[in-house]
């Protein structure tokens, strides 16, 4: 997502010379931002983080180039905070956020497209799909996708228990803010969805389902006990979602079932701690 949409703004300047790129993360697109804008072209990058981003999100952001501001994710609003950076940075610098961003999301879509083309080239088709949901552009981009390929399937986002403003924002069927949740998925730590996200959600994605951190940690010791992975919090989501839908029977026997595991950023001492 961060490349496809610091792409876009590098050769659609409408003839102004791209100065900087701002933008506000926890962590992952904080990395992604600051590995294409500085790192690969050379263009300044300046990342909102917050004061307890994990260390290993943080100081891989800084070697890519990115120049940190911090924030208190409790106490102050990421939005506000953003504005009054923008208004120090030169003229020419473009505002990517994390999710409620077209190209971002498009960006995040191929993951969608690649993994239907892949199955399908297998003559498989997917009955659900399971995606981890924080500020929706992951799933917004893979549920267009997916929706194109493989109309039938059925996309479940989880978030965790502590957080779950887009089940709410879609029962209720508007955008639901919520306080900072306090969970050990600090990738979905967003207090509401974005407009885009919000109207492509509620159009493609089925429901959404929480999980607790409890079940959160078992999905990390899977992982990394038989699959040899090491998955953040956040990545471990889907996964979480579907075993509860299985251990429910919401999911029929036989059903075949996709997990979008996402991310694996997670600082070695505390994936032990956890």
């Amino acid at each position: 997502g961060a490349y496809t949409a610091v792409n876009h703004y590098l050769n659609d300047t409408d003839g102004k010379e791209l100065k900087g790129v701002l933008t506000y993360s926890s962590g992952n697109h904080a990395q992604a931002i600051a590995l294409a804008s500085t790192k690969t072209l050379g263009i300044p990058s300046t990342i909102i983080m917050p004061t307890d981003a994990p260390t290993l999100k943080l100081k891989a952001t800084q070697e890519y180039g990115g120049n940190v501001v911090f924030y208190d994710r409790y106490t102050e609003k990421r939005d506000e905070v953003a504005q009054k950076v923008k208004a120090t940075l030169p003229e020419g610098t473009v505002f990517i956020p994390p999710y409620n961003h077209k190209y971002v999301i498009a960006g995040q879509g191929t993951v969608g497209k690649e993994l239907i083309e892949d199955l399908q080239s297998k003559s498989i088709s997917l009955d659900y799909l399971f995606v981890c949901v924080g500020g929706g552009g992951l799933i917004s981009g893979i549920s267009l996708a997916v929706k194109e390929l493989s109309p039938k399937t059925q996309i479940i986002g989880v978030e965790p228990e502590a957080g779950n403003d887009a089940q709410q924002s879609l029962e209720k069927g508007q955008i639901v803010h919520i306080e900072t949740p306090k969970t050990i998925a600090d990738g979905a730590q967003t207090q509401h969805l974005g407009d885009l996200t919000f109207d492509i959600m509620r159009r493609n994605v089925s429901k959404i389902i929480t999980v607790t951190d409890e079940q959160l940690v078992d999905e990390m010791k899977f992982f990394g006990e038989r699959m040899k992975m090491i998955v953040e919090p956040t990545g471990c989501l889907g996964l979480a979602g579907l075993r509860k839908l299985v251990s429910s029977g919401e999911i029929e026997k036989g059903a075949n079932c996709g997990v979008i595991i996402s991310g694996g950023n997670v600082d070695l001492e505390r994936y032990c701690k956890l």
